[in-house]
């Protein structure tokens, strides 16, 4: 920790003057602010789909919102944000839960969106997590889901379009009675594209209706200097974008001419990574020694701050983690089930909690303010995972939950270069919260972050898994602060708590790469590396926004 900054003395008016101006600047400094980009679009398009349930097909409506750049340059990746995906379903579908026993359900969506530029296509899923909702007892059922959106490229000159295809909810449902199922189970938001066959999960598959305006056109950006297409401007998927069928009766040799020029589409939005020199050490020592088991890994993100309409940016932060031992899930006739718990800590300078990490801005366009938070353990971090086998095609999903008690530690403050005393013990009240699915068997207050993760046959993983890393997504309650300030300076806790604490703020962080202490894996020139010679993460994950 920083040592402790003497407060600067000061006339009375003077110290009248600051606390009046601090109570804009302290938070804004807390959190760095943020305004909508110039060039931007919004859109919020509201489209009819049927969706298939138990009872059988039933209209639905699901309204789409996110943010776009207006125009792109040609190979220029971008990735639309704010991206809200609201599912409303009928009231008879509301029967169809209430029927399997469940009182309450926890959403992730998975929306088909086609990529198109000229002629050429390609195809993105865009997914998304909900928090757990009580099902009425009349009426439609909404589900409000957020999360992973890949970025996209146009290859050349034209107007990207963007529209909605068909959508997969899957749903974990929780009884009345946590009794009625299993409660030593962890409850995942669901076991399979196919999951209906379990009785605490169901996948509804719904398709764009006949009727839907402008068949499910959701956005277009311009790309290149005016929209108008050059000689070899289309857009392109990483695995061969779908064509055009007159396209694909032109034989082979165009087929691939297209893939070359299609819109690429890319799971991670694009970002420089850190050099190692600029992210603090992650090995294991003397005083952390590994097990058989042991893996460590670095994660990165951005949590957003609803009432400042900000979000804090998370350095590359180092964790080390105990991979559990699989062991039965529950029975299945259908699929093979097994659960692993992992447990894991932060790793900085031999403490648990992450670097800390600084923000700096211009308040009132003319005060430089600089501000220094820490995230800080109050106990292991639990990973919970369930792998779900389906027998029929050997498909392989993965949800895992993240939770995590952190304690937000507020180290320094500066405004205009003086040092605003907020003390050695400015933190968070109690850990950030969320909303957990099983919380008969995770009491108390914590974070939880969700990731799925899918295999087909033959094919690459796509989405987190533990090993491999990719995105947790969540949604988190700021706890009120306490302990900021001196006794011979200003109380800052309810300056705090009035500008940062609430509802509502979302979290998106990325995991890295493992790497497996007992069996490292170096880089070849045939193999991707995922250790370094000392045996560190050889990935350094980007955050995303």
């Amino acid at each position: 920790m920083k040592p402790q900054r003497a407060a600067v003395p000061r006339p009375p008016r003077v110290r009248a003057r600051t606390t009046s101006i601090a109570a804009f600047v302290v938070l804004a400094a807390l959190i760095p602010t943020t305004a909508s980009a110039s060039g931007t679009q919004e859109i919020a398009v509201e489209l009819p789909y049927v969706c298939t349930l138990p009872s059988g097909q039933l209209p639905a409506t699901v309204r789409i919102s996110a943010e776009f750049p207006e125009r792109a340059d040609a190979g220029e990746t971008f990735s639309p944000s704010g991206v809200t995906t609201t599912v409303e379903l009928p009231a008879e579908a509301v029967a169809d839960l209430t029927g399997r026993g469940a009182a309450q359900v926890r959403a992730a969506t998975r929306l088909e969106v086609g990529v198109a530029q000229n002629e050429a296509t390609a195809k993105a899923t865009w997914r998304g997590g909900a928090e757990p909702v009580a099902l009425p007892g009349s009426g439609p059922l909404t589900l409000v889901s957020k999360g992973d959106v890949p970025s996209v490229a146009g290859r050349g000159d034209g107007d990207l379009t963007f529209t909605a295809g068909t959508l997969a909810i899957d749903l974990a449902l929780d009884a009345a009675d946590p009794a009625a199922t299993d409660p030593a189970a962890p409850r995942p938001a669901a076991t399979g594209p196919d999951a209906g066959s379990g009785p605490d999960s169901l996948t509804v598959g719904c398709a764009l209706a006949e009727d839907a305006p402008d068949q499910g056109l959701l956005a277009t950006v311009q790309v290149g200097a005016d929209g108008s297409p050059s000689p070899s401007g289309s857009p392109s998927g990483p695995d061969g974008a779908s064509r055009t069928p007159d396209r694909e009766a032109q034989g082979h040799g165009q087929e691939e001419r297209q893939g070359d020029r299609s819109p690429e589409v890319l799971e991670t939005p694009p970002g420089a990574a850190p050099d190692r020199d600029d992210v603090p050490p992650c090995r294991y020592d003397e005083q952390h020694p590994p097990t058989d088991v042991s893996l460590n890994a670095y994660v990165t993100g951005y949590a957003n701050v609803n009432k400042m309409k900000g979000a804090a940016y998370l350095p590359p932060s180092c964790l080390l983690i105990e991979q559990g031992i699989p062991v039965d899930g529950p029975p299945d006739p259908e699929h093979i089930i097994f659960d692993t718990v992992s447990w894991a800590n932060f790793h900085y300078q031999g403490r648990k909690e992450t670097p800390p990490f600084p923000s700096t801005f211009l308040s009132f366009d003319f005060a430089p303010v600089k501000a220094t938070m820490v995230l800080e353990q109050t106990g292991p971090i639990r990973i919970d995972s369930r792998i779900t086998l389906r027998l029929s095609d050997f498909t392989t999903v993965t949800d895992t939950y993240v939770r995590a008690p952190l304690v937000a530690h507020v180290t320094d403050l500066e405004v205009n270069g003086t040092p605003l005393d907020v003390g050695p013990d400015c933190r968070t009240e109690t850990s950030l919260t969320s909303a957990d699915p099983d919380p008969a068997n995770h009491p108390g207050d914590h974070l939880v972050l969700y990731g799925r993760g899918e295999q087909l046959i033959g094919q690459e993983a796509t989405g987190y898994l533990l090993l491999s890393g990719g995105t947790l997504s969540g949604e988190t309650s700021i706890p009120a602060f306490t302990g900021c300030g001196t006794a011979d300076g200003e109380d800052l806790d309810r300056l705090l708590t009035a500008s940062v604490s609430g509802p509502g703020n979302h979290i998106k962080q990325v995991q890295g790469q493992t790497c497996a202490i007992a069996a490292p894996v170096f880089p070849t020139p045939e193999t991707p590396g995922q250790c370094t010679e000392d045996l560190q993460p050889y990935e350094i994950p980007v955050a995303e926004r």
